[in-house]
């Protein structure tokens, strides 16, 4: 056979007419199940929800608060630059806690605590603030600090410390209470004669999570919750303000103005529509809605962003909440799953209670929206909380050697190699091609010098 006639039959591979660039569909299966079963999954969700909630807060920050700082004499970015400084600080909390080992914060639970407890405490003292009934801030250095939001990451470090320890004796009553019961009646307590209700309410919520994932008998968890719900009950009947909230929200009948701040936040959801008016084109923002950037800022979301924008932060905090889920089902470690357990209840319900407010399926609580409300405590407690669920997560199992691995990746591909070098001689392949080549390039030059010419007459 000829070297034509082989030529001629060899076969050509060519794609699948119906499917020219293979089964996509399989290929993208397999990525995307390859990566849900990566190790560190949670490692790396956690950082991208928490980067896309506290952006969307910064510019939602922004775009409520510009039109009433211009009215003050300020700059319309000032709400920007304070909630910026905030998130930097955050950012650094953030990055410390994330390098921290677990064991760090289990060491340091009790004196975590106890720094929350006497932060609150100070509410009651001249250094206290109150605000539309509440006493719940202090103010320090001309700045205003809201203890109650530290103390809500110092409580849940706490109870995963305490419950962990106790964890073969939790079906007995004396160790399941002791010393559990008195430190959350303390912040609680404490909270509670502030009059803030709502992050009372945030706090028992994020009790019963660490409880209920510590393993702790459900009849006493029952019992806890049932006394928990006398206790609201008490708390809300003994107060006229809170009666006439829920008054209104159960009846609709509202007296004077008192239904104003929750008709306006439903009025921005409403003309929002599907698609929103658009960045920055929000009309309940000036000065129609309170606290448009602080307890409603969800409705300026969804008044310029529309139902769309809603349902993205809804599906954001989703995202947090299974990245959370997962991280309980593969941590081996009691400590670990209890903390998480305690800051996915507190995070998530707080964001679904201040959600639920704005969207009238509650009465008005008074509860920010982690991540995204204006407010440097909030922002700052939240941000450390994240801090401290990346560090969880990167001592998942096969966590730390799958970040390694892809860390390993970025180094080799950004990383430019010099040329292997010859042992013998100290000089490398590149460097004896090119002399190589050079050495011929002159000994062509010098061959062609020393051919004897002839003239064209003579051929």
């Amino acid at each position: 056979m000829t070297m034509q006639e082989s030529r001629r039959s060899t076969r050509v591979v060519r794609p699948d007419e119906e499917q020219p660039l293979g089964s996509i569909g399989s290929r993208v299966k397999e990525g995307v199940g390859s990566w849900l079963k990566s190790p560190a999954l949670d490692f790396y969700g956690l950082i991208v929800v928490g980067a896309l909630l506290i952006g969307v807060g910064l510019v939602m920050v922004l775009s409520s608060s510009a039109v009433i700082n211009i009215s003050k004499g300020l700059s319309g970015y000032a709400g920007l630059f304070r909630q910026g400084t905030f998130a930097v600080l955050g950012l650094v909390v953030l990055v410390v806690a994330a390098l921290l080992p677990p064991s760090f914060f289990r060491r340091a639970a009790l004196p975590l605590l106890f720094l929350g407890l006497v932060l609150q405490s100070l509410v009651h003292t001249p250094l206290g603030i109150g605000k539309d009934g509440n006493t719940n801030w202090i103010l320090i250095g001309g700045q205003t600090l809201q203890p109650s939001e530290f103390l809500k990451l110092a409580l849940a470090v706490w109870l995963g410390a305490v419950l962990s320890t106790k964890q073969k004796l939790l079906n007995q009553p004396f160790h399941l209470a002791i010393p559990m019961v008195p430190g959350v009646i303390a912040a609680l307590g404490l909270v509670l004669s502030g009059h803030d209700l709502g992050t009372a309410l945030v706090m028992a919520m994020l009790v019963a999570g660490a409880v209920w994932v510590s393993g702790a008998p459900r009849r006493w968890f029952a019992l806890a919750a049932g006394l928990g719900l006398v206790g609201v009950l008490a708390l809300t009947f003994t107060s006229a303000n809170r009666m006439h909230r829920i008054g209104n929200w159960l009846t609709g009948t509202c007296e004077n103005d008192s239904c104003y701040q929750s008709d306006q936040g439903l009025a921005a959801l409403a003309g929002g529509g599907w698609w929103g008016v658009g960045i920055g084109e929000s009309r309940q923002k000036w000065g129609l809605l309170p606290a448009a950037q602080d307890d409603y800022i969800f409705a300026i979301i969804g008044e310029e962003l529309g139902l769309i924008g809603t349902l993205g932060v809804l599906a954001l905090f989703t995202a947090l909440a299974l990245f959370m889920f997962r991280m309980i089902t593969r941590i081996d470690d009691r400590f670990q799953q209890i903390t998480v357990a305690g800051i996915s209840c507190w995070l998530l319900g707080q964001a679904f209670v201040n959600m639920m407010v704005v969207t009238g399926l509650l009465p008005v609580l008074g509860v920010p929206l982690p991540f995204i409300s204006s407010g440097g405590s909030a922002l700052i407690a939240s941000m450390a909380a994240l801090g401290v669920l990346i560090s969880f997560a990167r001592r998942e199992p096969g966590a730390a050697e799958a970040i390694s691995a892809r860390i390993g990746v970025v180094r080799r591909s950004t990383s430019v190699l010099p040329a292997p070098r010859d042992a013998s001689t100290g000089t490398s392949r590149r460097g004896r091609r090119g002399a190589g080549r050079r050495g011929s390039a002159r000994t062509s030059r010098s061959d062609a010098g020393s051919r004897p010419r002839t003239r064209k007459g003579s051929r």
